[in-house]
């Protein structure tokens, strides 16, 4: 008999300050398109990040994946690298890229699909606010 696939959920919490604003661009556009967000002196959000791992039940432990595990590879590969950092200026992954909503809950998804087992689909809700939020649950 085939495992049941199931989905197991695992919270987390960072605080982080970005700004979004495209260099190539006037300082008018970037103020029509980002408003508020294009603060010259940034703000910042409490991020609420819920990862979601999809994977066939291990018949030894009901586990998809040990919970206990999830918590601590999200703790220190994402929550220890970006809480409290200003993903414009102080983190690496964003060099390249605006630190929007999407884009950090891409990268996140690259750092977590390295670091679990491949057998797992991976999936990433990211709650920018309470009303605003992504998913992203790899390329299509």
């Amino acid at each position: 008999m085939e495992p049941e696939i199931i989905t197991v959920c695992r919270r987390a919490h960072f605080n982080a300050t970005h700004r979004l604003h495209n260099p190539n661009w006037s300082d008018e556009k970037n103020e029509k398109v980002f408003g508020k967000c294009n603060n010259e002196n940034y703000h910042g959000h409490n991020y609420n990040l819920v990862v979601k791992v999809t994977g066939p039940i291990d018949p030894d432990t009901g586990y998809v994946i040990d919970l206990k595990v999830l918590n601590d590879i999200i703790h220190e590969h994402i929550v220890e690298k970006y809480d409290h950092e200003n993903l414009y200026l102080d983190v690496d992954d964003f060099k390249d890229v605006n630190p929007s909503a999407e884009h950090i809950a891409i990268r996140i998804w690259q750092i977590l699909t390295k670091k679990l087992d491949p057998k797992f689909k991976i999936a990433i809700e990211l709650f920018e606010t309470e009303r605003n939020f992504v998913l992203y649950d790899g390329p299509s």
